[in-house]
């Protein structure tokens, strides 16, 4: 462990929000409670008493603990360091944290004889003040996609945020800027699966406070602007066997894919409905799951090709990887590469037949007409009748998600009765979605 006078102790709740606490490096070796209430909260703070939240039984204590060696330099100051923690409730772990979820996907991988690794890009606008209580895309008007330096970045955010995830042992891969003005794609390293998902969790988190420190925000939200594309979180996963070889990969195949491989991608397409909810969880993410969008809504895969729910990335032997394009990007990370590794796992065991190649251009024509909900509450049915999905992933956890999101949907629905109608995103989800994504 490093040594640093405290520890910033953080763990990913329900919403996918970083909560945690600091305490000095002494204290925080023996752990430290949070109420399990917190995951009954919505964005609004309102409680819901919601399975696993202990509300009607007394508020009672998870206790949130870590491994010393997980310890990294943080990025408040050099005396601080920062761990991702794991929680638990009295003996045994908490079924209805997203970690839980990812330690279950990555051990019911290894049973099957395979180490999971992960590579995660993400998507996300800088924002300034609008004038009038809002936000509007950071004003670089020389910005274009690809583009790097002082034209996309004028006061070196980007820059700042390399260092800062760097010094935190948080490999960026690549940085640049994406399609739209103040859109950023940021693709971090991959790793095993765990270390992958702590790192994307904890670089949000540091890419915002960065922001904030220029009187900017930052957002990985879906849609946050009807005129401009969409945010998406791209998970990579690739699978070692025991002796370190890539079992996606035959070489004696024509496509160079293996059996396991499209097996993954059978599971993908065949749960890839029930699937979203989870991997794009808030009201304002059905706004990038549209029509003629790179935003993998349809339940198809293909061959280099950004217009499906997921890709097969060109290289091929060892760097093979299968590449899902369906999770929005204010998921919880640690849920979102649990449901897509869960949904590949249950293609391979269950012997599901993988479809074929997505073959058309994917904006005009398509070999498959199921897609994704249009919208948070018909995605929580899919989700719901999938049972499957749901106990790979984690009955408990599925459980308290779709009641605080049943509820979040209500609150949506209550606030803009004529929700069909808008267009793009409403004041409800801007005061609901960005201060938290």
């Amino acid at each position: 462990m490093i040594d640093v006078a405290r520890i910033r102790m953080l763990w990913p709740d329900h919403l996918g929000i970083a909560r945690g606490k600091y305490l000095p490096t002494a204290f925080a070796l023996e752990g430290t409670g949070h109420a399990a209430a917190v995951f009954s909260l919505g964005y609004d703070r309102s409680f819901e008493p919601t399975p696993g939240s202990g509300v009607l039984d007394g508020f009672p204590d998870m206790h949130a603990t870590f491994e010393p060696d997980d310890v990294r330099p943080g990025w408040d100051d050099d005396r601080t360091g920062v761990v991702v923690c794991d929680l638990h409730m009295g003996h045994d772990p908490f079924r209805y944290a997203a970690r839980y979820a990812l330690r279950k996907a990555v051990s019911e991988w290894a049973e099957l004889g395979y180490t999971v690794k992960v590579g995660i890009e993400l998507e996300a606008y800088v924002l300034e003040r609008d004038g009038e209580g809002g936000w509007k895309p950071w004003d670089t008007p020389g910005a274009y996609v690809y583009g790097t330096g002082r034209a996309v970045d004028p006061v070196g955010l980007m820059d700042q945020i390399f260092d800062r995830a760097l010094g935190s042992g948080i490999v960026v891969e690549s940085l640049n800027a994406e399609f739209d003005q103040g859109q950023f794609e940021l693709t971090l390293r991959y790793d095993d699966a765990m270390k992958a998902a702590d790192d994307a969790f904890l670089f949000r988190l540091l890419a915002r406070e960065a922001a904030i420190e220029h009187g900017l925000q930052m957002t990985f939200l879906g849609k946050p602007f009807a005129h401009c594309e969409g945010s998406g979180v791209h998970v990579n996963f690739s699978l070692l066997d025991a002796n370190g070889v890539n079992g996606l990969a035959d070489e004696g195949a024509s496509d160079g894919l293996s059996d396991l491989a499209r097996g993954c991608l059978a599971g993908l397409c065949h749960h890839h409905q029930a699937m979203t909810a989870l991997c794009a969880p808030t009201v304002n993410a059905y706004r990038r799951l549209q029509p003629m969008t790179f935003s993998g809504r349809r339940a198809n895969w293909g061959y280099d090709h950004r217009m499906t729910g997921t890709r097969v990335p060109p290289p091929r032997g060892q760097s093979t990887r299968l590449e899902s394009r369906l999770p929005d990007g204010s998921c919880n990370i640690h849920t979102a590469v649990a449901t897509v590794l869960q949904a590949a796992r249950l293609g391979v065991v269950n012997r599901l037949e993988c479809p074929e190649p997505e073959s058309n251009d994917g904006i005009e024509t398509w070999n498959t007409e199921v897609t994704s909900a249009l919208n948070l509450s018909a995605a929580l049915d899919d989700l719901e009748a999938n049972g499957p999905l749901c106990q790979a992933v984690s009955q408990e956890l599925v459980d308290n998600f779709v009641a605080i999101k049943r509820t979040e949907w209500q609150r949506y629905v209550a606030a803009i009765p004529d929700w069909e109608q808008a267009e793009g995103m409403t004041d409800w989800e801007r005061d609901q979605y960005i201060p938290y994504h």
